[in-house]
């Protein structure tokens, strides 16, 4: 096409050019490459003239290398009539037919055309070329990630309690639990990931400053009103929605001033103080439409709002309040962390040296039982409250009380009581944290309490892996705006669903994936050039009957357009909390793979027809040029 020597004959006009060039080139006309595999095809196409410089027609081939995939080219020449372009009736056959968009009609194809054919001539004839095809098939609109599904487009009028919550547990980490530094950038970038739950440890620091850190470790420390700062700055960077911080209560009732003082200078409007509209006597949770824009607190409360609502315009400062039994019992989740430090000294050495063990319990349950009103009352629709038992909570609890069970009894109360567990979080915000013997920062599988409706699931967002990564695809969801609303099934106080026993709430989906083909897949770390023997695993997390795994073939030295073409089927029950996770591996033996990309979505925003799936690496990081594409279908 002259088209393509117009775009190209300027960075030709001093004569022919090198890798440099060819990469400049590729990236003016915005076209994803891995230099690994880019460097290859380069060399490929010098192997046929001396010198390290190509031609006008070699780059041609470069592009055509690198860009016409064949089975693109299959599905184009299966649609047009001369093999060259699409007219818009052909376009529209085409969505129709194969991409399930029923709605597609002449201002549909118009706009694609209008908005993919980079050719001038063909788009002014409402044509498209296979340069635009192309174009349209890597595009977002052709990603398996429904577009709908990329912004807000779930009721956000419901009570707090109806949704899954993005949570962090120890946001302060960026490594371990023991000696990791505590750093800001851990608030940062969970901020900027659209998480609505932030953890932050407080304890009294020196010079009348809270500080926050993990409590009788070598973790570094960070200053309280550093950390509200930096919330302050980017709490409604990614959501609009509110955002709770959990305060895990370490500090004296003069320190806990401090605190208050802090979270009102800084946050100034954001921070919620008092009940909205005014109303004291609460029978539901605000829903987070009602509620945007705000920061909420979450720590223990000495009585009740209304007696919060009377104090409003005094002066409470030196105020304290003895908490009632059933606040002040330390929660778990106090020293839930601590607890395995203290354990790990073995027993005959801590009665020899009493100094050598941490500072015992007691002391500091001393201190829980006292809260500084300032504090207490800025708390309004999260009031800590220690979890005694589902028919406790039933008889007592109030709406805007919340518990915070750990992973191991909240899993025995998954396995014996799931139906009492999910008539709790139809009600009750139900925080999950990670056992404190978790030292190295790892995470449980956040599946299995979403499973029975618990809203904060919480985990360490420093810790890469399959639970993290299930945690990143499920908020992918509702326009990453950190909530999402829980199916009917899980927010009905009357259900009789279990994840156990889905009886007449399941919608049995019959889920078909063709797997056809990668493209620019990361090269194996083992690969001196630009190889891997790439194999995929596609898996369902979902209630237990929903797990399930497939394997693809292993295709071999081949990372740069690896070809599959097999067909994968799933039953799924219970799609409305059923995950999907792609993820690539490299076989570097029988019993080792390396781990080249996933990308994890919920079943439900699966989009149908040909899909290019875009790849992540371990940290949650775009892989820009590499994809898998598929066919998918499901009814």
């Amino acid at each position: 096409h002259t088209w393509f020597w117009n775009i190209i004959q300027n960075d030709f006009k001093t004569g022919n050019i090198d890798l440099e060039g060819c990469m400049r080139l590729l990236e003016k006309m915005q076209i994803p490459f891995d230099e690994d595999h880019l460097k290859h095809i380069f060399r490929r196409t010098l192997d046929k003239h001396s010198g390290d410089i190509i031609s006008m027609d070699d780059f041609r081939a470069i592009y055509r290398a690198l860009v016409h995939r064949p089975e693109y080219e299959e599905l184009f020449k299966a649609y047009s009539s001369d093999g060259v372009i699409l007219t818009d009736t052909q376009l529209i056959k085409f969505l129709v037919k194969e991409q399930f968009q029923t709605e597609a009609d002449e201002t549909t194809a118009l706009e694609t055309i209008m908005k993919y054919e980079p050719i001038d001539e063909v788009r002014k004839k409402r044509q498209m070329s296979f340069e635009g095809f192309i174009r349209y098939m890597r595009s977002d609109e052709c990603s398996i990630f429904k577009s709908e599904h990329r912004t807000v487009y779930q009721d956000m009028n419901q009570p707090l309690c109806d949704y899954f919550i993005s949570s962090s547990h120890n946001t302060y980490l960026i490594a371990d639990q023991l000696m990791g530094p505590s750093h800001l950038w851990g608030y940062t970038s969970a901020l900027l990931k659209g998480c609505r739950c932030l953890e932050i440890d407080c304890w009294d620091g020196t010079n009348n400053e809270p500080i926050v850190y993990h409590g009788h470790t070598l973790t570094s420390k960070i200053p309280f009103r550093s950390v509200i700062h930096v919330i302050d700055k980017y709490a409604f960077m990614s959501s609009a929605y509110p955002l709770v911080l959990s305060l895990e209560n370490h500090c004296s009732p003069k320190q806990q001033e401090v605190m208050a003082h802090y979270l009102k200078s800084i946050l100034g409007e954001k921070l919620l103080s008092s009940p909205i509209g005014g109303e004291a006597e609460m029978t539901r949770l605000p829903s987070p439409e009602a509620l945007k824009f705000k920061v909420l607190v979450k720590n223990k409360k000495a009585g009740t709002i209304e007696e919060s609502m009377l104090r409003m315009d005094d002066d409470n400062e030196g105020e304290t309040e003895e908490l009632s039994d059933s606040d002040s019992e330390s929660e778990d989740e106090d020293t839930d962390d601590t607890l395995p430090l203290q354990r790990s000294k073995s027993p005959t050495k801590r009665r020899a040296n009493p100094r050598a063990s941490l500072p015992p319990q007691k002391k500091s349950k001393v201190k829980k039982g006292k809260i500084a009103l300032a504090l207490s009352d800025l708390v309004v629709y999260t009031k800590s409250q220690k979890f005694v038992s589902f028919e406790h909570s039933l008889m007592n609890q109030k709406c805007y009380e919340n518990n915070s069970i750990g992973e191991a009894q909240a899993r025995k109360l998954v396995r014996y009581s799931a139906k009492d567990f999910i008539s709790h979080t139809t009600r009750f915000i139900t925080r999950i944290y990670p056992k404190g013997t978790r030292m190295s920062s790892s995470n449980y599988n956040p599946q299995e309490f979403w499973n029975v409706g618990c809203q904060m699931v919480a985990l360490n967002f420093q810790t890469p892996g399959t639970q993290m990564e299930l945690q990143d695809g499920k908020f992918l969801d509702n326009g990453g705006c950190g909530y999402v609303l829980k199916p009917d099934f899980l927010r009905d106080r009357n259900t009789t669903f279990t994840p156990q026993n889905v009886g007449g709430h399941s919608k049995p989906m019959s889920l078909s994936i063709r797997l056809i083909s990668g493209h620019q897949l990361p090269p194996s770390s083992m690969s001196k050039t630009n190889k891997a023997d790439p194999k995929v695993q596609i898996e369902i997390f979902g209630v237990p009957e929903d797990q399930a795994r497939k394997k693809s073939s292993v295709v071999k030295s081949n990372a740069l357009s690896p070809k599959w073409n097999e067909t994968f089927s799933f039953n799924i029950q219970v799609p409305e909390l059923a995950m999907i996770r792609f993820c690539v591996e490299d076989e570097v033996s029988v019993v080792n793979n390396e781990f080249l990309g996933q990308f994890t979505l919920p079943v439900m925003s699966l989009n149908t027809g040909y899909r290019n799936i875009p790849l992540l690496s371990k940290e949650g990081i775009k892989l820009e040029s590499a994809s898998l594409f598929a066919h998918v279908w499901y009814y």
